[in-house]
């Protein structure tokens, strides 16, 4: 088969299926996958056009070419162009068939961005390849479900403002955090709770929450894509019913979830009226007469007696710009208007208004950001750039969850954010001015290490004991949730020094450590150590009953015919016989955790900056919070670790698992988890797991705690790993553990160009092409030449092409 003699990447594939696709098949496939004993049980003879029925074979096919696993090393292989033109046939012929049965969206997965060869987005293209300006689609963007929240939360709750003397603290600006059980709420009024019944599980009860409404299905890497979520009717209904709560907060604060007499600054003149079991009912809160929370157009419309158009619309307007983000237009307040005066004749100036002002929450700006380029000329190949409101917001989504701030939004009135070089100024304002908060960039390395849900594993508790935590209760659910926090500001710490960001992240010994950590950093005892440990207690606990007992025989003796006075019965401390603490200690930070929202189960702020046990740490990837988070219920999770590694590091791409493949390790007690995967290595498995497992076995000096241990099932635990088929040969090659293994892919150029490549995905919101290969080698050099600084790849990625310009889908 002769390839074309030109290739333009993301031109529509003109060929028919006979003269394109059927032609590779023959060229390249059925010799192996023929009619007769083909491999993997897998025919492609008289494979037709793609339609609903072989999808899924027609899938796979992609799949196994674009990752360049088909055909096989030693057979013959097409040209690059070849396999890009037939790769994007079967995407288009995909997208097409599939259109009204449910879609055809993989190659859309930023799971599947790595099937695109990083030689060719990086290296040398081949001759015949014309790559054209890139630009992105025309788009709206949904919400995320922290975004929306800190939203709302800031027409009800004042934050505090930016302390440099202690940066670590939540301030204005800052995402609404989960609470210490992991949920993400908006609270009422906690800021004003002075007194209540009952401990941490009646208060969180007593406490007016709403949950986040909006949807995520994120379970690893990244998630906010524009193709990704819409807002259904249900979640429209909760939204609508959200809504009647903060308004009627705004207007009357704790008066409108609270009786009259439960605000008060001396909780001892309503004694009577908090008598009995109040424990978990609204009721037993009392709250100051402070008022704390934004008092806003709002409130001022509801105090008011007389109802007036100027009023309603100075509630209108303010509740718009709050809720989009941008000031209405003429047609937009008046239609607001309109809803309001409607509403209030119908049902009375309270109710009415609050219903009417409901409607705005639903607003499409309130719940999605648009991209549309509406306005502005197309250029030769069919790009319009952002301006105006668009380019402003599209720049303030990248970095921050709350409005823009008066320089920015001024920048758009008067109509200087339409360059490149406004983008170039804002983004650097903004990221130098520490007080402007940037959670976005935050959410990103999240969504990029993907060590924010250990708290969310569930642990088998008999199985977590015998890692060496502490399996009581949620102490362990507790600690995770607490990990979370402190490696938040670890990578905090990291990006205010701004130099090597990447590097430091994977080789730093820098730990921010709580309360739970000297277990967690800990070393998990082996039997005979635990044995020894437990006889220690012992010993200790009969030394002090012996000398106890020989007290009370010397006062007896001392005061004949008395009784003693019995001692308070004092419960041991707890000891966790099953880990040799690490000893963390340094300078006080601060993490960024919410405030009372949980009762006293809150978390605290408090933290110190240690130092990680030398030989056991190097780096997030070995912290028990992204440990945990690559772990499950009874195990290690070796595959998980090892494809985070090939995919988010070396640029590697793992095609899905086959439905008729029953993945299950053999359950075996007594066996190490290495000797259980045996089964991996079966040859129609070890296809795709030669590109995890021996990235994920050096892991294993960790168990699913996070510990750091050097037995497993009494054995010497074995750590020894391999880099295999990188894509550079510097890197492949065995390593002993997981320290080695990263020192090595730190140093790494290509490890760095991977980063680039999720960064760019993160903000753009998309999977790269190969037209945006100039700008990810741009972004790539602006990072390498500041001494990997993340603020110069910011900068470099945030006034490419790829963010600035759209293109209009055919006919809009």
């Amino acid at each position: 088969m002769v390839s074309a003699k030109t290739y333009i990447p993301g031109q529509q594939p003109s060929k028919e299926f006979g003269t394109a696709a059927k032609t590779f098949l023959a060229d390249y496939c059925v010799d192996c996958h023929g009619e007769s004993d083909p491999e993997g049980n897998l025919t492609l003879e008289g494979l037709g056009p793609v339609d609903e029925i072989n999808a899924a074979t027609w899938t796979s096919v992609w799949a196994q070419v674009a990752l360049k696993q088909m055909p096989p090393e030693d057979m013959t292989q097409p040209e690059v162009i070849e396999r890009l033109q037939f790769s994007d046939w079967i995407v288009s012929e995909l997208t097409r068939e599939m259109k009204d049965k449910g879609g055809f969206h993989a190659h859309m997965d930023p799971n599947k961005g790595n099937f695109l060869d990083h030689d060719l987005l990086f290296g040398k293209l081949p001759e015949g390849i014309v790559l054209r300006p890139t630009s992105s689609p025309a788009r709206i963007w949904r919400v995320t479900p922290q975004e929306h929240i800190t939203r709302l939360n800031e027409l009800i709750n004042t934050e505090p403002e930016y302390d440099p003397e202690k940066p670590g603290l939540r301030t204005h600006g800052d995402v609404v955090p989960t609470n210490h059980g992991g949920e993400l709420k908006l609270y009422f009024g906690t800021d004003r709770i002075i007194k209540w019944q009952g401990g941490t599980v009646a208060y969180a009860t007593s406490v007016k929450s709403v949950p986040a409404v909006l949807s995520s299905g994120r379970i690893h890497g990244l998630e906010n894509y524009p193709d990704f979520y819409t807002v259904n009717s249900a979640e429209a209904t909760q939204i609508m019913g959200i809504a009647g709560d903060i308004i009627r907060y705004m207007a009357e604060g704790p008066l409108s979830i609270a009786n009259a007499y439960q605000i008060t600054d001396d909780p001892k003149s309503i004694a009577d009226k908090m008598e009995g079991d109040l424990r978990g009912l609204p009721t037993s809160l009392i709250y100051s007469t402070k008022v704390v929370r934004p008092l806003t157009p709002v409130h001022d419309l509801m105090k008011r007696d007389e109802v007036t158009d100027q009023h309603l619309r100075a509630a209108v307007d303010y509740l718009f710009e709050a809720l989009t983000f941008r000031p209405p237009s003429e047609v937009e307040s008046d239609t607001y208007l309109t809803i309001v005066k409607q509403s209030v004749e119908k049902l009375g100036k309270k109710d009415g208004a609050v219903l009417g002002l409901s409607s705005i929450f639903l607003d499409r700006d309130a719940l999605f950001r648009p991209e549309l380029a509406e306005v502005g000329t197309p250029d030769d190949d069919g790009r319009v750039m952002l301006q105006d409101w668009e380019l402003g917001m599209a720049v303030n989504h990248a970095l921050s969850y709350i409005r823009p701030d008066e320089t920015l939004r001024t920048a758009v009135i008067e109509g200087r954010m339409r360059t490149r070089a406004d983008v170039k100024r804002e983004v650097e304002r903004m990221l130098a001015d520490d007080s402007i908060r940037k959670p976005r960039i935050l959410r990103f390395f999240r969504d990029y290490f993907d060590y924010d849900l250990g708290g969310y594993i569930c642990k088998d508790s008999k199985a977590l004991g015998a890692t060496g935590a502490d399996s009581r209760g949620t102490k362990h659910y507790d600690a995770m949730f607490h990990a979370t926090a402190s490696t938040d500001r670890l990578i905090e710490l990291i990006l205010q020094e701004d130099k090597d960001v990447l590097l430091q992240l994977l080789t730093t010994n820098k730990v921010v450590a709580g309360k739970a950590d000297d277990e967690y950093f800990g070393k998990a005892r082996s039997r005979e150590e635990i044995a020894a440990s437990k006889a220690a207690e012992k010993k200790v606990k009969a030394e002090a009953a012996r000398k106890k007992a020989a007290k009370l025989k010397a006062w007896k003796e001392a005061n004949p015919g008395k009784e003693p006075t019995p001692e308070k019965v004092v419960r041991p401390p707890f000891v966790n016989h099953g880990v040799t603490k690490a000893s963390l200690t340094g300078p006080t930070v601060y993490a960024r955790v919410s405030r009372r929202s949980f009762g006293r189960g809150s978390m605290k702020p408090e933290r110190v900056l240690a130092t990680a046990p030398e030989g056991e740490r190097l780096g997030i990837l070995t912290h028990p919070s992204w440990l945990v988070s690559h772990s499950d219920a009874m195990d290690n999770h070796v595959i998980r670790r090892g494809r985070w590694v090939q995919e988010r590091l070396l640029g590697g791409a793992v095609p899905d698992v086959p439905i008729t493949v029953d993945a299950m390790l053999p359950d075996e007690p007594r066996s190490t988890l290495r000797e259980r995967m045996r089964v991996t290595r079966e040859e129609y498995c070890w296809t795709c797991h030669v590109k995890m497992d021996p990235l994920g076995f050096p892991f294993e000096m960790f168990n699913h705690a996070g510990l750091y241990r050097e037995t497993e099932q009494r054995k010497p635990v074995d750590t020894s790993g391999e880099i295999i088929n990188s894509g550079d040969p510097a890197l492949d090659g065995k390593v002993a553990n997981a320290i080695e293994m990263i020192q090595k892919l730190a140093e790494s150029e290509r490890v760095e160009q991977v980063f680039v490549r999720h960064a760019f995905r993160f903000w753009m919101g998309r999977n790269e092409t190969l037209n945006d290969a100039p700008v990810l080698q741009e972004a790539h050099r602006a990072y390498k030449e500041s001494g990997g600084s993340m603020k110069a790849l910011l900068v470099s990625l945030l006034t490419s092409d790829a963010f600035l310009y759209r293109t209009r889908a055919a006919g809009a």
